[in-house]
């Protein structure tokens, strides 16, 4: 059993989403998205938890730099990296309490404390100490933002912790990731943090697959 409380809506997707952006200010708006984490357990019940993530400052350094086709050279991404991985980590919330996250902050560099996903899927990335620990991600797509009069750009990415995945694991941070050449399988990195999410601890079991549901908005 996970130790956060689910929260349990009857709608998700586009009306999280809505909700979420007609309640900004505009003058508060920072770069930063939705998540929707989806719980699947063996009798493929989804619970959901939705929370702001936030596109740190390096990433933001990879969009200008691919945007103008420029090299930064104060940057840590390279220009001719892009978003392809996704990893996961047990640092995400204060020390003592799994319920508490600590938000993130724009100078995060990479997820708090990794946590190894896979030992032996070569389709994984970032190998060392035995394990994977990069994901690629699974899929991505551009959506309309109807709620908001087209406003936004939306991009949504799908990544998965699958059911032989960090089992065991306790799970209260997550990150996308950028690399050289994309989601080539086992593919050594360097990987670059673009965006972070923190939140209550999930203890993942083999019995159980997590959904992350990763809406970035421009």
């Amino acid at each position: 059993m996970s130790f956060y409380k689910i929260i349990n809506k009857d709608k998700y997707g586009d009306y999280c989403l809505s909700d979420s952006v007609k309640g900004q200010d505009s003058q508060k708006r920072k770069p930063q998205g939705w998540v929707e984490i989806y719980e699947v357990d063996e009798n493929n019940v989804e619970h959901l938890i939705g929370k702001h993530n936030l596109v740190v400052y390096q990433g933001r350094e990879l969009i200008a730099q691919r945007m103008f086709n420029v090299n930064n050279v104060q940057s840590i991404p390279e220009p001719n990296e892009y978003i392809s991985w996704f990893g996961i980590g047990s640092g995400g919330v204060n020390t003592g309490d799994p319920f508490n996250p600590s938000p993130p902050v724009s100078t995060d560099t990479d997820i708090y404390n990794e946590l190894p996903i896979n030992a032996i899927d070569a389709t994984c990335g970032d190998y060392h100490d035995g394990f994977y620990y990069k994901k690629p991600i699974e899929s991505i797509t551009f959506e309309q933002d109807s709620y908001n009069n087209n406003s936004w750009l939306i991009v949504k990415t799908v990544s998965r912790v699958s059911l032989g995945d960090a089992n065991g694991s306790h799970i209260s941070e997550a990150g996308l990731f950028s690399a050289a050449d994309g989601a080539i399988p086992n593919h050594p990195g360097p990987f670059s943090l673009f965006s972070r999410i923190t939140f209550p601890t999930v203890v993942k079991v083999n019995t159980r697959q997590l959904l992350f549901i990763w809406y970035i908005l421009f």
